[in-house]
């Protein structure tokens, strides 16, 4: 079976071994496309896991494991990636997860923050993401689109779990 995350190789080959511990992420992308495999796999316990020490006050297991059950992952594309190399601290990774919730198609574009250990172990840090409806904003006025659907009240507190299923509070992750 090929692998959640799009690469064409089969999942016990790719992002299998890095969820399940047997291999590290060698670079950011890595860990990325393991991340969205574990959505995937609603594998809250990676999730957890790959998530920078600092950063896992804010994860909430009950709301993320939810949201990972609701969504219909049906897509990952990485856009962009700085750094996050073998020999990097820091990699970016930008991409947009595409899943279906309700009969909609959502996409999730995100810009994702890496760092590495001394020990060599790559951890999420932060991510800096927004969702609108599936073909908006993919053509010319891609960056106006996207802005509309940001500046929307929204339907959520501040201290609500987020609802791009970070974990995180609202306030501390897309209505920062």
């Amino acid at each position: 079976m090929n692998c959640f995350c799009g690469s064409n190789v089969a999942f016990s080959q790719c992002c299998e071994p890095i969820i399940s511990g047997t291999k590290p992420a060698t670079t950011a992308e890595q860990l990325m496309r393991a991340r969205y495999s574990a959505y995937v796999q609603k594998d809250v316990n990676f999730l957890e896991k790959s998530l920078a020490p600092e950063s896992r006050a804010d994860f909430n297991r009950e709301e993320t494991k939810k949201w990972a059950s609701s969504a219909n992952w049906k897509e990952l594309k990485i856009l962009n990636t700085k750094k996050g190399q073998p020999e990097d601290k820091r990699g970016t990774v930008e991409f947009i997860a595409t899943y279906e919730v309700n009969g909609e198609l959502i996409d999730h574009h995100e810009v994702s923050e890496f760092k590495k250990t001394p020990s060599g172990q790559w951890f999420f840090v932060d991510g800096d993401g927004h969702t609108h409806k599936h073909g908006e904003g993919h053509h010319d006025h891609h960056h106006a689109s996207v802005e509309t659907v940001r500046r929307e009240s929204p339907k959520i507190g501040r201290n609500d779990p987020c609802s791009c299923g970070s974990g995180k509070k609202y306030k501390k992750c897309c209505g920062a």
